[in-house]
């Protein structure tokens, strides 16, 4: 397999404090910036190829963490498109419950929303929250203390973040820092991380949002705590297609403006997302102004600046195209 190598220089600081989680100390040296794959055409053998390149093997019990995609919306990634991978790996699909309502706010809707989606025929489905939560300590937060992540989570050895990277109406952007983060989340937890550590009640959270850097700083906070526990059991792939300024968490999001980019991997979610959306503004497609827009009029990449500066990762890295 041939490879080229593309550096792309940021303009971040690479931070290397004894904060830093293990998850990231793989991933590259003090001297290197974290390596991210990618692979432009989409396909489910390029998923697994791009697994493979990252070489870190998912064992054990498998937890393969993507969205189950909102009823009503089609954005979401397609069980045909990851099937493969996810039986490579062995993985179970989980997910946690949402607080917002919808067709995916109790168990027994959000399997009916998988299966009706096609997940449940590639792979079993665990809705990690089904039995309650459980605290993970956030290490050098601001906001957190504690992440509350569905109590099933426990039960896993290894997780694979299966990312749709896409806008968010809230983030600005969805990709593999908001997956580990949001969507471990239990319920309640959701709620938490959207409060800034004020509540774990979501009616009482969408009533009384924090300041946008605060919740942009918790979504990092609740990421860390995951990325921390897992260590080097975890690895990150995240699909640049369907590009709408919407999340799969809507039921109604708008069409996507912009033509996909590609599959993109890391073993660094900061890192990861960073090029993500570096090439949703290198694209040459005129469509991209709408998911810029998003991004920048949420203040989406404060997630990225505040995840490096509590050791989540690093937003330098060196783009590794696979031919």
């Amino acid at each position: 397999m041939k490879k080229l190598g593309i550096a792309i220089t940021t303009s971040a600081v690479l931070l290397l404090s004894a904060a830093c989680g293990q998850a990231n100390s793989a991933n590259r040296t003090p001297e290197a910036p974290a390596r991210v794959y990618f692979i432009r055409e989409i396909n489910p053998q390029n998923l697994v190829k791009i697994y493979e390149a990252l070489g870190r093997e998912a064992k054990g019990r498998v937890a393969v963490k993507l969205s189950t995609g909102e009823p009503g919306g089609s954005n979401f990634l397609q069980p045909a498109l990851i099937g493969e991978l996810v039986k490579k790996v062995d993985g179970t699909i989980v997910e946690c419950n949402t607080a917002y309502g919808g067709g995916r706010a109790s168990t027994a809707d959000h399997l009916k929303a998988a299966a009706d989606h096609g997940f449940t025929a590639i792979a079993p489905v665990d809705i990690m929250d089904a039995e309650g939560e459980t605290a993970l300590p956030v290490r050098g937060g601001k906001h957190l203390k504690e992440d509350f992540v569905g109590r099933n989570y426990l039960n896993y050895d290894f997780t694979v973040v299966l990312s749709h990277f896409k806008g968010h109406a809230m983030g600005g952007f969805g990709g593999a820092v908001k997956n580990i983060s949001i969507g471990i989340a239990s319920s309640a937890g959701k709620a938490w991380i959207h409060s800034a550590g004020k509540t774990k009640n979501a009616n009482e959270m969408w009533g009384s949002l924090p300041a946008q850097d605060d919740f942009l700083e918790s979504v990092a906070e609740a990421a860390k705590a995951v990325a921390d526990h897992c260590g080097d059991r975890i690895l990150y792939i995240s699909v640049a297609n369907n590009l709408s300024v919407d999340c799969d968490c809507d039921a109604h999001p708008e069409a996507p403006r912009m033509g996909d980019i590609g599959i993109l991997a890391s073993l660094d979610p900061v890192a990861l997302d960073k090029a993500c959306v570096d090439m949703v503004y290198a694209s040459d497609d005129p469509g991209k102004v709408h998911l810029i827009e998003r991004m920048e009029s949420r203040h989406g990449t404060h997630t990225l600046e505040h995840g490096e500066t509590i050791g989540l990762g690093s937003q330098q890295y060196e783009l590794i195209t696979l031919r």
